[in-house]
């Protein structure tokens, strides 16, 4: 008996916890293909601005007091934290006195964060304030992202570099699925350059 009713309670976790559901509000615009799972911890929402088709999947952080921007089809998988400011070394040399309202505030670290269109974010990843990506960046899993990357970079390690370009990936498919190149096109080149295996 307790074994049916251990699976029930998983069952209604599940379907009230985890549930993902199309359908959310950014900065009042309202967005019908964007998900978030309801077990994400987003702080500073009012701070954080989504495009549509956004995914922002299960137990990822979201720190959005400097401000967050996730452009049209950024998907975050798990596990992420995207963090806007760092006070550790602000509480070390300020010890008790962090507390206080001492408006000078020495080795505090704030800037926002922007990930460009369609760009993918791996599991277990940091995204550290002032990072900014372009659009169609892959970045892998367990990478500390810090800084600026172009456009369709591949980006992976402690801490985070370019490795590669994503429209590598992205030419072998279009060659095997040519109807997606005006849809690819669209996004990735914003509709004005050819497709990768087209003139």
């Amino acid at each position: 008996m307790r074994a049916l009713l251990n699976r029930w309670r998983r069952r209604l976790a599940h379907a009230l916890l985890y549930r993902r559901v199309f359908g959310e509000r950014s900065q009042g615009r309202w967005l019908p293909h964007a998900r978030i799972s309801p077990s994400s911890c987003l702080e500073h929402e009012e701070r954080l601005v989504l495009g549509d088709h956004v995914y922002i999947g299960p137990f990822n952080w979201i720190e959005a007091s400097g401000g967050v921007t996730l452009e049209e089809g950024v998907q975050v998988t798990s596990h992420v934290a995207i963090v806007t400011h760092s006070s550790h070394r602000t509480l070390r040399l300020m010890g008790r006195a962090y507390a206080s309202d001492e408006p000078q505030r020495p080795g505090w670290i704030a800037a926002p964060v922007h990930i460009g269109a369609y760009c993918f974010v791996g599991p277990h990843v940091l995204i550290e304030a002032g990072t900014r990506l372009g659009r169609g960046c892959i970045v892998r899993a367990g990478s500390i992202v810090r800084g600026s990357f172009p456009d369709h970079a591949v980006i992976d390690g402690r801490p985070a570099v370019v490795v590669g370009d994503a429209r590598d990936g992205d030419r072998a498919w279009l060659e095997r699925e040519p109807r997606w190149r005006d849809t690819w096109g669209a996004w990735a080149l914003g509709g004005d350059r050819a497709a990768p295996g087209q003139p």
